[in-house]
């Protein structure tokens, strides 16, 4: 597969500071994880149809789960947003859908550490 997606060195260079530290064993290569996450969300695969080039799928899986309660990956796109400027256009997106029920629920599991945090007082 010649149209695997993978991250540059200067882009790795920009999110880096934001990865939590390894405590212990050392992680499987960063690099290569986290091209494995965009390719499967950007092409909106299973996990488990992940190529094997990224490394097994329940690796790729388990960090990105683990990186989203932690909140990395919120921090590295309002970090990389605040880096944009001010925008030439704005695009105004009409899609609409339709969530279940169950939905909300993922609020109260903790999948969104940015909105089911505790309110501080």
């Amino acid at each position: 597969m010649s149209d695997l997606f993978w991250l540059s060195t200067a882009q790795m260079r920009r999110i880096e500071r934001y990865f939590p530290l390894s405590h212990g064993v050392a992680r499987v290569d960063d690099r290569r994880v986290i091209s494995g996450i965009i390719f499967v969300i950007r092409n909106g695969l299973r996990w488990r149809d992940a190529p094997k080039d990224y490394g097994p799928h329940k690796t790729i899986y388990n960090r990105f789960i683990r990186w989203s309660r932690l909140g990395v990956f919120n921090k590295i796109f309002a970090a990389l947003a605040a880096t944009g400027g001010k925008p030439d256009q704005l695009m105004i997106d009409a899609t609409h859908l339709k969530a279940h029920r169950t939905a909300a629920s993922l609020l109260k599991k903790g999948l969104f550490p940015d909105v089911s945090a505790p309110r501080a007082a």
